[in-house]
């Protein structure tokens, strides 16, 4: 098993930045890509970002590009998702999960682990 605890989300006025961490424990070394999902009040749970074991990959929401960057450390079993030019609408529960497949993964399904999500509110 693999335990992952984000953290970092708050409250913050539109333009500001937040850097997400998701810590990871476990059997961390059947684990490669990592991604960050979201899930606004009454929609369904993104894609936000993805990213390779490696961290040399990487894919993103089109409405994130530009504006957020995953990195991860593997040697501290952390992963982050620096979000900058913060919109109200990225105002959303933000989630850090794991696959066990090696490249970037886009698909929510693909995912075997998740965070419990942390809050990021955008204030206008």
């Amino acid at each position: 098993q693999v335990q992952l605890v984000a953290s970092g989300g708050g409250l913050v006025q539109a333009g500001g930045s937040l850097r997400l961490s998701c810590a990871a424990s476990g059997r961390t070394s059947s684990v490669y890509a990592m991604g960050w999902f979201r899930q606004a009040p009454g929609k369904e749970r993104e894609f936000v970002a993805g990213m390779s074991w490696s961290g040399g990959r990487t894919a993103y929401a089109d409405s994130v590009k530009g504006r957020f960057t995953s990195s991860r450390d593997n040697a501290k079993n952390l992963a982050y998702l620096q979000m900058n030019s913060l919109k109200p609408e990225d105002t959303a529960i933000y989630y850090c999960a794991a696959s066990r497949s090696t490249n970037v993964v886009t698909a929510r399904n693909r995912y075997d682990y998740w965070g419990q999500g942390t809050q990021v509110t955008v204030s206008s």
